[in-house]
């Protein structure tokens, strides 16, 4: 957690005044996922962890049948009236926040009447699950306030139903579950048909994580995230003509021949191809981490992406430069994007020694072919979302 607290507590008190009344602090972090990109709507196998740097809110109760929002990121308060149901606002960081507050309401929980400051260091649009941190410190923050209750499990699929029916952003559990699951030093082998996870320590000796943002914004709901979600439905629809399967992951790559006789459509059958192959490869890839095969992890991030960028055509010419190019860099290890696509960062493993000139001499070569400027980030593996 990177956040001043001192600072954030004069802006609520600079806002909302009554100094002798002290708000409460929460804490939700942002996520990467290292391997399994857009298996989590197709009930595959992910491997995310939850990062340090997230979403911090203050939050006090009030008297008033309103609820006054404020975020650091985005000036401008926002008032409330509390309701049964609430609407969504076109283009609004709020609809996070009370997307979630929707979902409460919608399982008998009405929200008091709150003041709420809101602070992220996660870049927005950058694929690192800043809307599920919202969701998430959103979820905490009000299970504590109406003394709910609720397991974390519950404001995980709490947060994912706000992301999924108020926001409109048809997302899998995934970025819900880091960011409300995640351990320190440890990755997350989730399941997301069964929901069954497990820790793996993040043990990556010499070499550590980088995160590079492209700083090319992606609107998701406005891509073709969704249409990849529809294509993927089309191609088990298709295939359960011939065997009975609810999703792409009950298949394996013994399983890819179905695909040239059952699906005519080529693009389709690449869709399904990448989910199948990228289940294989992440099973392959947490094995791999528990065998202390650093090597064999990097090589499957890999080819993570040349499916991503072949099969499901996620990438473009951002993220496919920031790989490509980083991959003829000394030390690289492994590198590809994470997140959904169409713009946001790529996660790599890069041996510690060669950190600076990762960073120096990808960012020059970006800039040059693509004009853009990169962002590094050099993260630490953090807790899930929690009062402090």
């Amino acid at each position: 957690m990177n956040a001043d607290t001192d600072y954030l507590k004069e802006e609520f008190f600079r806002l909302y005044g009554d100094r002798d009344k002290e708000p409460v602090l929460f804490y939700s972090p942002g996520r990467v996922n290292l391997i399994g990109e857009h298996t989590d709507y197709n009930a595959g196998y992910v491997f995310p962890c939850a990062l340090d740097f997230g979403t911090t809110l203050l939050v006090r109760k009030t008297g008033r049948h309103e609820m006054r929002m404020y975020s650091i990121n985005f000036p401008g308060e926002v008032v409330i009236p509390i309701a049964l149901n609430y609407l969504p606002v076109a283009k609004s960081w709020t609809n996070y926040p009370v997307g979630v507050i929707n979902e409460f309401a919608r399982n008998g929980i009405g929200a008091p009447g709150m003041e709420m400051l809101f602070m992220g260091d996660i870049p927005n649009g950058a694929g690192l699950s800043s809307s599920a941190s919202i969701e998430m410190v959103t979820a905490v923050a009000l299970n504590d306030l109406t003394e709910s209750g609720l397991e974390m499990m519950e404001l995980v699929r709490m947060s994912q139903k706000a992301e999924n029916g108020f926001v409109g952003m048809n997302c899998g559990i995934m970025d819900q579950f880091a960011v409300g699951f995640g351990r320190k030093d440890h990755a997350i082998n989730l399941n997301c048909d069964t929901l069954e996870y497990r820790y793996a320590p993040l043990n990556l000796g010499d070499r550590r994580l980088i995160i590079t943002n492209t700083n090319k914004r992606r609107g998701l709901t406005d891509s073709k995230y969704n249409e990849r979600r529809s294509e993927c439905d089309r191609a088990v629809a298709l295939i359960s003509g011939h065997k009975p399967v609810r999703n792409l992951s009950e298949l394996t790559v013994s399983d890819l021949w179905m695909l040239d006789k059952y699906i005519a459509d080529p693009v389709v059958r690449k869709r399904a191809k990448h989910v199948i192959t990228e289940n294989g490869r992440t099973l392959d890839a947490i094995k791999a981490l528990e065998d202390n095969n650093i090597e064999l992890f990097g090589k499957l991030m890999n080819e993570s992406h040349d499916s991503l960028c072949t099969d499901y055509e996620v990438t473009g010419t951002e993220l496919d430069t920031l790989v490509y190019e980083g991959r003829k860099l000394p030390g690289v290890v492994g590198t590809r994007m994470t997140g959904a696509g169409f713009g946001g960062c790529t996660v790599s493993i890069v041996e510690s020694r060669y950190t600076d000139e990762f960073i120096s001499r990808l960012g020059e070569v970006y800039t040059a072919k693509t004009g853009l400027t990169a962002e590094f980030y050099l993260p630490g593996i953090g807790d899930g979302a929690r009062k402090i």
